[in-house]
């Protein structure tokens, strides 16, 4: 699985608004700084998040970017989905719409399975988790396996 820099920026983003004091706007130049993103990027990523109802802006000299909820109720899969759609498509099928034939016939549960293991970390880690650094036991289990930091060639 790729994470694309625009979902990686997204949660970043996000990340930086969880982590800020609750009702004070934060400038897009300073998200985009702090955090090595191109601003004019940012800023497109900030206003699809805006949307999708997660980010809200505030205008004036003392204006900025909020969350427009609280960190607790935003995931990472939110934001992802957001910004980039469905967390898994295999050539612009949804699993469930795919069918194949012989050999291939269970191919299609093991992608089923496999965006299964993607919500299981993505829905469950929220942004107030990540700006507090406190992952769910779930996924710091995950993150604590020496095997889960080995890269895998073949």
């Amino acid at each position: 699985m790729r994470i694309t820099a625009k979902a990686d920026y997204a949660v970043r983003a996000a990340a930086v608004l969880a982590a800020a004091v609750p009702g004070v706007p934060v400038k897009g130049e300073a998200i985009a700084t702090a955090q090595h993103i191109p601003l004019n990027f940012l800023e497109n990523i900030l206003r699809e998040l805006r949307r999708a109802g997660i980010v809200r802006t505030q205008r004036g000299a003392d204006g900025g970017y909020l969350l427009a909820v609280g960190p607790e109720t935003v995931t990472v899969a939110d934001v992802i989905r957001a910004v980039e759609g469905p967390l898994a498509e295999i050539q612009g099928e949804r699993p469930e719409q795919l069918h194949y034939d012989g050999a291939a016939t269970a191919l299609a549960d093991v992608w089923i399975a496999l965006r299964a293991n993607i919500r299981s970390i993505l829905e469950n880690v929220t942004l107030g988790d990540i700006a507090r650094g406190q992952l769910p036991e779930s996924v710091q289990m995950l993150v604590d396996d020496p095997d889960s930091w080995k890269a895998r060639i073949r």
